[in-house]
């Protein structure tokens, strides 16, 4: 069984004494997979990438990828990992053969044909500079860098939360024809999740600094419903994630495995992932 492509074990990390932005975060993803990372706004999404690509270290616990103990302070430790971050960060005065070029001195395994290939495709011209191009133009300059570097694990920040809708889809597609066409696993933080349902097959999803549920998406899915039925007391009522209630109705999502036999009284419908989503974040 070969080793998945990221575990953490117990990861925390602490600001001042007792401000915990993430704490007790153990994690088993699976190689070749699009992960899709949700959350509100202050969960620990941004805290936990930062600690994956080492732009901080951990208060407490560990990190493995590909079976090694993450080393952020060599090289050699995260030559395998690419990022692109909400803003898609370039240097602006950089025509993209510049960006281009400097990625290759500061990566020896960038492939400069690959990204220059992903780039014309698009029609974004190599002489153009990079402070004159479109939003949804800097995030797929952004991502022909990170896949240039040929990284194993590919962390992407919110990259399309600031692009229109065809621009995020054109991202979109062109992250599924890179793991398509490599040995590439990611982990996509985003609030879309309409779109993350269209292409991520695992999900993890943090509340308050820690994790919540995390699983394979279509087992995720199958191990929730929604009961709708006559108003009811949940008290007793086992795996109740969340519930609203009417005058005489009661709709209870419940977390159960796949196949349990619920009582006769009650309508059975499955559930969506936004609805998932949203039931976690709330409750």
């Amino acid at each position: 069984m070969s080793e998945p492509a990221l575990r953490t074990e117990r990861l925390g990390r602490r600001y001042g004494r007792s401000t915990w932005a993430l704490r007790d975060c153990t994690l088993e993803l699976p190689r070749g997979a699009i992960i899709g990372l949700v959350g509100a706004n202050g969960a620990g999404k941004s805290t936990l990438l930062h600690l994956l690509i080492g732009l901080l270290q951990p208060t407490e616990g560990a990190i493995w990828t590909f079976g090694e103990p993450l080393r952020a302070n060599r090289p050699d430790g995260l030559a395998r990992i690419g990022f692109v971050a909400q803003d898609h960060p370039l240097y602006r005065t950089f025509t993209i053969e510049d960006l281009l070029r400097f990625g290759r001195h500061l990566n020896p395994r960038f492939d400069v044909a690959g990204a220059r290939r992903h780039v014309e495709e698009l029609e974004i011209p190599l002489d153009r500079r990079a402070g004159a191009l479109s939003g949804g133009q800097q995030a797929q300059v952004a991502l022909a860098l990170a896949l240039a570097k040929q990284p194993r694990l590919l962390v992407l920040d919110e990259p399309v939360a600031s692009l229109d809708p065809v621009a995020r889809r054109l991202f979109m597609r062109a992250l599924v024809g890179a793991v398509a066409d490599r040995d590439l696993t990611v982990l996509l933080s985003s609030h879309v999740v309409t779109e993350l349902e269209q292409v991520c097959d695992h999900l993890v999803l943090l509340h308050s600094g820690r994790v919540r549920l995390a699983g394979a998406l279509d087992d995720l899915l199958a191990g929730h419903r929604m009961l709708v039925g006559p108003r009811h007391d949940t008290a007793d009522v086992d795996g109740l994630v969340a519930a609203t209630h009417g005058e005489r109705h009661s709709n209870l999502l419940v977390r159960r495995p796949a196949g349990a036999q619920d009582h006769p009284r009650w309508q059975t419908h499955p559930v969506g992932l936004e609805e998932l989503v949203v039931a976690y974040l709330e409750n």
